[in-house]
């Protein structure tokens, strides 16, 4: 018995998320844990969980299982977010221009600037010394 699921894939820096949204009984799962035990920073939960409250949907009512790699707290946090956005939007296209204006459906394109020769960082030049 297959069960009908829709899938969004977030990025964010180095992290890409799967995020599978099925109707269910609001279970939340991200990497075989609890998505309470897995996102344990301060507002985190809410961020990932904010597009569901912009649809209107009840989280209680849809089972979301998600895959994460690479990145930090950071980058997996807005990757779980933006797959979930494009997931709601796969399930129900009329949430939409509720995923609009929360800004949830763009994708943050910020990374990491490489480091360049005679420098010590991206940008950090060595300590000027006249003599």
């Amino acid at each position: 018995m297959s069960v009908q699921y829709f899938e969004g894939v977030g990025r964010r820096k180095q992290s890409i998320a799967r995020v599978r949204v099925m109707s269910g009984s609001g279970r939340f799962i991200v990497n075989d844990k609890e998505a309470a035990a897995y996102f344990t920073r301060l507002g985190d939960m809410e961020a990932v969980l904010a597009p569901v409250q912009a649809a209107g949907q009840d989280q209680k009512s849809l089972d979301i299982t998600v895959v994460v790699t690479g990145g930090g707290v950071t980058g997996q946090t807005d990757s779980v977010k933006l797959g979930l956005a494009r997931a709601l939007v796969k399930m129900n296209p009329g949430y939409l221009p509720a995923m609009r204006k929360g800004s949830f459906l763009t994708r943050d394109a910020r990374i990491k600037e490489r480091k360049k020769p005679g420098l010590k960082r991206a940008r950090k030049a060595p300590t000027y010394t006249k003599r």
